[in-house]
């Protein structure tokens, strides 16, 4: 929404009263604005703290959720939440690779029970794993648009998330029909136009 300069003039002439009043009525209808300017104002937690934080919450959470992985919808419905609370994560605290690495890590924790998940039906686990593989595209897709610095540290979840792919053969091959090339497992290896290449994934029916 484009604001005019009449509206802005107007605002600016409000007392600091009535300017603290609007802004605690408008904090009060936006919980998300009002937890990313705490943390930008007066929290004592950095970044880091807060994304370690998330992985914890993560472990502990996906270690709740895998007593339901016999009720596959269920699941999914856990895992959506924990991946919602990344999400608000990151824009709270405008993490760009913890846009990344806690996504990998909840993928990872969530393989970690490969064995619960491979006495489900295929059909069973088809949405879940499909979930899965579109978020490893876009963690690709997010790590190729990162400084190269961090690139080390994000090749030890994707080290990690190949060795549990490849421990788990309906995820294995579900990723190769999806067009999911393991050498992108490699910071590295991932193309220059990977947005392009995942549009043209999508465009032939993928992904779904």
């Amino acid at each position: 929404m484009e604001y005019s300069k009449e509206f802005k003039q107007a605002l600016s002439e409000f007392s600091p009263a009535e300017k603290d009043k609007l802004i605690f009525r408008l904090l009060k209808k936006d919980k998300l604005l009002s937890k990313k300017l705490y943390f930008e104002l007066i929290d004592l937690e950095a970044v880091d703290d807060k994304r370690d934080a998330m992985e914890e919450n993560i472990r502990e959470k996906v270690s709740l959720a895998s007593k339901y992985i016999a009720n596959q919808k269920y699941f999914l419905v856990l895992i959506r939440k924990i991946s919602a609370e990344i999400t608000e994560h990151v824009k709270i605290t405008t993490d760009k690779f913890g846009d990344v690495s806690l996504n990998l890590f909840l993928i990872n924790e969530i393989l970690e029970y490969n064995e619960k998940l491979g006495t489900q039906r295929f059909d069973n686990v088809y949405k879940l794993y499909i979930y899965l593989i579109n978020k490893i595209f876009k963690a690709l897709t997010l790590t190729k648009k990162l400084d190269e610095d961090y690139w080390m540290e994000i090749d030890e979840f994707l080290d990690k998330l190949y060795e549990k792919i490849d421990n788990n053969l309906y995820l294995q091959k579900l990723c190769i029909n999806n067009g999911l090339d393991f050498n992108w497992l490699k910071c590295e290896n991932i193309p220059d136009h990977f947005e392009l290449i995942v549009k043209g994934i999508k465009s032939e029916g993928f992904l779904r």
